[in-house]
């Protein structure tokens, strides 16, 4: 069983999987697929990038020089991608559950929210 994610993991393997990106990149995409409700900072990003290279799941993909400034891009593995697919599976599968048993219990309605 591998280990499930915590949630700025879980985002920001979700930026990385469309393609690669620099690290305000990420910022901004984790942002928009959180529709606002998370907002990194870039001491938690680069310290979740750090892990996940050594986890093996993203990889420097290139670097370029802007204004003077190194730019590093990161890109998920295929390992990362593997990861990330079956995180969705558990979050998918236990979300199911719990709308079934909201459902059955009675506080939701039938065709609504959950």
């Amino acid at each position: 069983m591998t280990e499930t994610f915590r949630e700025p993991t879980f985002l920001v393997l979700t930026a990385l999987a469309e393609q690669p990106q620099h690290g305000y990149g990420v910022l901004e995409d984790v942002r928009r697929i959180s529709d606002g409700q998370v907002r990194l900072r870039a001491g938690t990003l680069y310290a979740v990038l750090d892990r996940l290279r050594v986890e093996g799941l993203v990889e420097v993909d290139r670097e370029e020089v802007v204004q003077s400034r190194l730019r590093r891009y990161y890109r998920i593995t295929g390992l990362g991608a593997q990861r990330l697919a079956e995180e969705v599976f558990r979050l998918r599968r236990n979300a199911e559950a719990a709308a079934t048993r909201l459902r059955n219990s009675g506080f939701v309605p039938e065709g609504g929210p959950a």
